[in-house]
């Protein structure tokens, strides 16, 4: 899976979007990447898992509860990793699990996100895993929009890679 390939099935999910939009941490932007849209559409949820699958080694996966738990899937189906589920928090029922799914202490985890913005949800899905006595030192992203994602997983010793960054997105796409 090329670089030109992955953006063609972003754009053609028509995941990304120009306009005025509020970002979860409370800035804005001028466009959107809508990660529902990239990973409802079966073709495009395909081609990215081939493209993670081409980065992965034999670690288990991890995904961020909601927005990567398909990524995660059907990166999992692709590779026959095994994958864990990070929630944001502890349930408060049930077996009260923050991390859903067999994980091994000391077991070596690459995280699997959907969109790298400021990092800190992918931080704290780092550092649960690492309370569980996971090694985490690597954190492969859908789209990195460059905003500080990088330098703050860098300072917790974590490595971040992205299949496409905003700029390769937004190259010749706004009308």
């Amino acid at each position: 899976m090329t670089n030109d390939e992955l953006v063609a099935a972003l754009r053609e999910a028509d995941a990304v979007r120009f306009g005025e939009f509020e970002l979860s941490h409370g800035g804005t932007s001028d466009y959107y990447v809508d990660k529902y849209l990239f990973e409802t559409d079966p073709g495009c949820l395909r081609s990215i898992a081939s493209a993670f699958a081409d980065r992965l080694g034999g670690n288990t996966l991890a995904g961020v509860a909601l927005g990567a738990v398909p990524l995660v899937a059907v990166t999992s189906a692709e590779t026959d990793a095994p994958y864990v589920i990070v929630r944001k928090e502890a349930k408060e029922y049930g077996t009260g699990n923050r991390i859903e799914g067999q994980l091994a202490d000391g077991e070596s985890v690459v995280v699997l996100e959907d969109i790298a913005t400021t990092g800190r949800s992918a931080l704290e899905a780092v550092e649960a895993l690492r309370e569980a006595g996971a090694t985490v030192e690597r954190v492969l992203v859908v789209v990195d929009r460059n905003e500080g994602a990088r330098g703050l997983l860098a300072d917790a010793g974590v490595e971040l890679e992205s299949l496409v960054t905003a700029e390769d997105l937004l190259a010749d796409g706004r009308d």
